[in-house]
């Protein structure tokens, strides 16, 4: 019985650091889209700055980037630079991936 209790336990503690490494990851993705998308947009290393602290921010409204999507939209309509959808997609799939890469060699 005491087996099954440590295997319950262990298994409850790597899906904690997962879900702690998960969040770390979206954090870091998240500020690293808006450094990408300030260069893109042509802002200052401030502005480029803001927007990622506003990113990472919004990022917490709900799981995954819909909310940071909804954030940038008007930022991007205002900038008047064209960026697609496909190109906020793919560059948010390719930081996330780059920001778990990260998190995991620094552990």
């Amino acid at each position: 019985m005491a087996d099954f209790k440590d295997r319950e336990s262990a298994f409850e503690n790597k899906f904690a650091l997962d879900e702690s490494l998960m969040f770390k990851a979206e954090a870091r993705a998240c500020k690293l889209f808006g450094l990408w998308l300030g260069k893109k947009l042509n802002f200052s290393e401030g502005e480029a700055q803001a927007l990622a602290a506003n990113l990472v921010g919004a990022n917490l409204e709900e799981a995954g980037f819909d909310d940071v999507k909804r954030a940038i939209a008007p930022v991007i309509v205002d900038s008047g630079v064209a960026v697609t959808d496909e190109e906020i997609d793919t560059q948010l799939e390719k930081l996330f991936i780059d920001a778990q890469e990260q998190i995991k060699n620094e552990a």
